[in-house]
């Protein structure tokens, strides 16, 4: 029988210190494999799609803004944008968000950010009573309940479509 071996990332790691350091017992998951969508996070982890909270980063009037979506349905920027007040909100490219989360496009965590991120997380998502977010990598998970998810990320719940 063979062993499979489970390497944690540094990015992991300091996930699960910013966890910690929340109130929040990090339980964090090394999926078989990279899960960049929620889709293949959901069928590995065997829940519904929607339970899956995308942690997307927008650039917000030239400052960036994370925001934890179900990934259910994409986010419309018009809506969110009247939401915030903001002029423009558009896309991040992979630069912004590596600068902004210190993680890659489809690892980013909800925590463990060089800088404190303004962020919107998905009212959607409270109808979950456990919700999925990456936890530093694309192959990692960690599950938060809702109220957790707020708490962490000191985001505000918003209708994010």
């Amino acid at each position: 029988m063979s062993e499979t071996i489970v390497t944690v990332n540094e990015r992991n790691i300091r996930v699960a210190e910013a966890v910690c350091a929340a109130g929040i017992e990090p339980a964090i998951r090394i999926l078989a494999a990279d899960a960049k969508t929620a889709a293949a996070a959901a069928e590995q982890l065997g829940c519904e799609v929607g339970a899956i909270a995308n942690s997307l980063v927008f650039d917000c009037d030239g400052e960036p803004l994370l925001v934890m979506a179900s990934g259910a349905a994409r986010v419309d920027t018009d809506v969110l944008a009247r939401h915030l007040g903001a002029t423009t909100i558009s896309k991040a490219n992979p630069k912004l968000v590596l600068t902004a989360t210190g993680q890659v496009i489809g690892g980013v965590a909800p925590t463990g950010h060089p800088i404190q991120l303004r962020t919107v997380v998905d009212e959607t998502l409270a109808g979950y009573p456990v919700v999925w977010t990456a936890a530093g990598t694309a192959d990692s998970v960690m599950p938060l309940t809702y109220p957790q998810l707020l708490a962490l990320t000191g985001g505000v719940a918003l209708p994010v479509r």
